[in-house]
């Protein structure tokens, strides 16, 4: 069980102070969580769908209620503005009363076959194991809860070391909307221990995960010794591929809430900007101009558009990309304490270079020139990772075109938005397996269940 003497310090980005002491657990505790989580799960299994349905949508309007608290809480913990704290706690809202409608449209099929009837029903897998990352930590966590509470699956959610205080909260709110206790459960702790004895313990019937590639291989070959099921949301290196005939204007200004958006700490961070070359010098000029309006500062001040990173280790990560490379624009930071990096845009010589083709996971750009179509397409394909991407053209045909080339989960045409509670959400390649999000992740927390009746 959790023990004060063994307590998580939380530090607040901005100012490098002590936030909260959290009290953490270990292997044994994660153990414990699972037996409440498989204890709780055949009542829970059993509540009728409407009134499972009811106590999501009371979940959904408490979180609502407490937004303001919850944001303030999530803006000091991840360094994040206020103002995006607020929509993601907004988010996390949406997500639970979006899926409160789920379990009674948790739908089989009747299927014509000789000799008799045979029908299909969407069973819950059991106790399911959450970890969570720390760059959107409530709303990440919420993508993964609430389809899976309505599916009448029981969860044990561990959240990232640096950012826990929201889950904590949110493990609160469950309580107080009526959910029994048991049916979610928070641990904090390592990942080597607690987050791994929830991949290898046998009682978890499936993980769901969002984090690097590199963990989520491990996490990978770990679940595969029990055929435990997986969803993996994973590291990306998006494209946005620009042509000449786009509204540069609108794809300048929207390009540095592309990249710098939650301080560039972002799997889905549009970080290779594909440019035509006859259009190169303009975007890169505006691009410039609207980076420049980027303010810097405390997370809590609703004049700061980018915080801190989220930690030193993380800064002293971001910073080792500029070693030689070319820089065209940076802007400024604070100085003192905090750990604050500026919005920074590279041009680098070509798509090899170290920052055009690793996750930076901070607020660098990198602008490239391309010929034609095919270099781009090509360009933008030339990766590991496959999560999200843009296409900037008002030709149409183009759009299109371009759009089933890339190898990517989640593209906008004319737009950098990635995510909606509504549509699925996911990865090409090696930025994950499975959807999250929309009617799709129902289907990666349920079984199909073929039943056949003689006649």
């Amino acid at each position: 069980m959790p023990t004060t003497e063994n307590a998580l310090t939380v530090i607040e980005p901005a100012n490098e102070r002590v936030l909260a002491e959290v009290a953490q657990t270990d292997a044994s505790g994660a153990a414990e969580a699972i037996g409440r989580a498989v204890a709780a799960y055949p009542a829970w299994r059993a509540v009728e769908p409407r009134d499972r349905s009811l106590l999501l949508t009371r979940v959904s309007s408490l979180i609502e209620e407490r937004l303001e608290d919850l944001a303030v809480l999530e803006a000091r913990n991840a360094g994040k503005p206020i103002a995006d704290a607020r929509a993601e706690i907004g988010i996390a809202a949406d997500t639970f009363r979006y899926y409160a409608g789920a379990p009674e449209r948790l739908l089989g099929q009747t299927i014509p076959v000789p000799g008799g009837v045979d029908m299909t029903f969407r069973e819950p897998l059991g106790a399911i194991g959450l970890i969570t990352p720390w760059n959107f930590p409530l709303a990440i966590a919420s993508w993964k809860i609430a389809p899976a509470l309505a599916a009448g699956n029981t969860v044990v959610l561990k959240p990232a070391e640096l950012t826990p205080l929201t889950a904590l909260r949110l493990e609160e709110i469950v309580l107080e909307g009526g959910i029994p206790e048991g049916v979610f459960n928070v641990v904090v702790g390592p990942g080597r221990t607690v987050g791994e004895h929830l991949v290898t313990d046998p009682r978890v019937a499936k993980i769901a995960f969002t984090g690097s590639t590199a963990v989520g291989r491990r996490i990978g070959a770990l679940a595969a010794e029990s055929i435990k099921r997986v969803t993996l949301e994973l590291g990306g290196k998006s494209a946005s591929i620009i042509f000449a005939d786009a509204d540069l204007e609108a794809a300048a200004a929207a390009a540095p809430g592309a990249v710098f958006g939650n301080n560039g700490q972002d799997c889905c961070a549009r970080s290779r900007i594909l440019v035509e070359r006859s259009a190169f010098d303009r975007f890169l000029a505006l691009f410039g101009e609207a980076t420049a309006k980027i303010r810097v500062g405390d997370p809590l001040d609703r004049e700061s558009t980018m915080g801190p990173l989220i930690s030193a280790a993380q800064r002293e990560s971001v910073s080792s990309f500029l070693d030689g490379a070319d820089v065209a624009y940076q802007g400024s930071a604070p100085s003192g304490p905090g750990f604050w990096f500026p919005p920074t845009i590279l041009t680098p010589a070509s798509t090899d270079d170290r920052a055009a083709r690793e996750e930076i996971f901070g607020p660098i750009a990198c602008v490239i020139p391309f010929e034609d179509e095919a270099e781009a397409l090509r360009m933008a394909n030339d990766t590991i990772y496959g999560l999200s991407g843009s296409i900037w053209t008002r030709d149409g045909a183009r759009a299109l075109r371009a759009a089933r080339a890339m190898e990517s989960g989640t593209l906008s045409i004319n737009s950098n938005w990635s995510v909606r509670v509504q549509s699925p959400f996911g990865g090409f390649k090696q930025s994950g397996v499975g959807r999250e999000l929309g009617p799709d992740a129902l289907d990666y927390y349920t079984e199909v269940k073929n039943v056949y009746i003689a006649t």
